[in-house]
C-alpha cells in the first residue's frame, strides 16, 4: 500500500507540472497585450510597452517559463497581474463558496442518482423502470446554466422562498450561506445525478445476473438482505468511479453555476481571469483544478478496497 500511495502521489506531482506547463505556454502564446488590457483603448503604445516591461512580460516565452517552474518549486504561485495580491490569497478568498457548493452538489447527486439507479434496476423492466430512465435522459440533457433560470425563476422570483444571487460567509451567517447554496447545489447536482443513476442501474443489473446472487438467494436469503449485503456493495464498484468523474465534472460546472448565481467562488474568478488575462491566476486556478481532481481519483481508488476487500494494491 505504501508503494502504491508513492507512486500515485508521484504521478500526481508529474500529472499537475504537465497540465499547469501545457496552460502556461497555450496562454502565454495568445496574441495581445495585458499591458493594453489594464490600460485601455486609450493607452498609447508607449504606455503599453512600458508596462509590458515591468511585468516582465517583454521576456521570451522560455524565460518565463524557467522563471514560473523555479517560483512553483518554491510552493510560490506568484502573484495577480491586476489584483496586485499573490496568487494563494485570491484562491484562499475564494475557496469557500466553491468547496461548499461541490459538497452539497455531490451530495444531491449521490443522494438521488444511488436510490434511483437502484430502484430502476429492482424494478427492471416496469413502470418505475422505464420513468426513471427518462427522468435520467431529460437530467443528462437540460443544460446548467437553464435549469439555473428556471429554478430561479420558480424559487425566487415566483414562490419567493430562496435567495437567487450572492452568498454570506459562513462564519457571518451559516443558515444564511446554506440557502444561498441550495439552488445552486440542486442545479449543479441534478444533472450528474442523472449521469450516476444510469451507471447505479447498469452495474447492479449486471450484478443482479451474477451466480453468486442467485446463490444466496437460493440459500433462502431474504431478497433485501441479497440485494444489500451482495448486490448493492458490488455494484458500488464501479459506481463509485463515476462519482469520481462526476466531482471532475462538477468543478467544470461549477464555472457556468456561479455566474448564474453571482456566487464569488473560484469558478467565478477563473472566467474573470480569462477574460482579464490574468495569467498567474490562469495559471494557479488550473494547477488547484488538476491537484483536487488528483486527490479525488486518489480516494476512489482507496474507496474500493472498502468497498471490495479483496481489492488490494500492491
Amino acid at each position: 500500500m505504501r508503494q502504491f500511495l508513492f507512486r500515485r502521489i508521484a504521478g500526481m506531482l508529474v500529472t499537475m507540472l504537465v497540465v499547469a506547463s501545457v496552460v502556461f505556454l497555450l496562454i502565454n502564446v495568445v496574441p495581445g497585450s495585458l499591458g493594453a488590457v489594464i490600460l485601455g483603448p486609450e493607452a498609447t503604445d508607449e504606455e503599453i510597452a512600458r508596462l509590458d516591461h515591468q511585468l516582465g512580460l517583454d521576456r521570451p516565452v522560455l524565460v518565463r517559463f524557467g522563471a514560473w517552474v523555479a517560483q512553483l518549486a518554491r510552493g510560490d504561485l506568484g502573484s495577480s497581474l491586476l489584483h496586485g495580491t499573490p496568487v494563494a490569497r485570491e484562491l484562499a478568498n475564494r475557496l469557500e463558496p466553491t468547496i461548499l457548493l461541490a459538497l452539497l452538489a455531490t451530495t444531491v447527486a449521490v443522494g438521488v442518482g444511488v436510490p434511483l439507479g437502484t430502484i430502476a434496476a429492482v424494478r427492471h423492466r416496469t413502470a418505475v423502470d422505464v420513468a426513471s430512465l427518462g427522468v435520467s435522459l431529460i437530467g443528462i440533457s437540460i443544460p446548467n446554466f437553464w435549469l439555473g433560470l428556471n429554478l430561479i425563476l420558480l424559487f425566487g422570483l415566483y414562490l419567493k422562498l430562496l435567495p437567487t444571487a450572492g452568498y454570506t460567509n459562513v462564519a457571518v451567517d451559516a443558515g444564511q450561506a446554506l440557502r444561498y447554496l441550495i439552488l445552486p447545489a440542486i442545479t449543479l447536482g441534478l444533472s450528474n445525478a442523472a449521469l450516476i443513476a444510469r451507471m447505479s442501474r447498469a452495474n447492479l443489473l449486471e450484478v443482479l445476473r451474477q451466480d453468486y446472487v442467485r446463490t444466496a438467494r437460493s440459500k433462502g436469503l431474504a431478497e433485501r438482505s441479497v440485494l444489500l449485503r451482495h448486490a448493492v456493495r458490488n455494484a458500488l464498484v464501479p459506481t463509485v468511479s463515476v462519482i469520481g468523474v462526476s466531482i471532475a465534472l462538477m468543478l467544470g460546472g461549477a464555472v457556468v453555476v456561479e455566474s448564474v448565481f453571482a456566487l464569488p467562488g473560484v469558478g467565478r474568478l477563473m472566467i474573470e481571469s480569462v477574460q482579464r488575462r490574468d495569467f498567474p491566476m490562469i495559471q494557479g486556478l488550473v494547477l488547484m483544478i488538476a491537484a483536487v481532481v488528483a486527490v479525488v481519483n486518489l480516494a476512489v481508488d482507496l474507496l474500493y478496497t472498502l468497498l471490495n476487500p479483496a481489492i488490494r494494491y500492491a
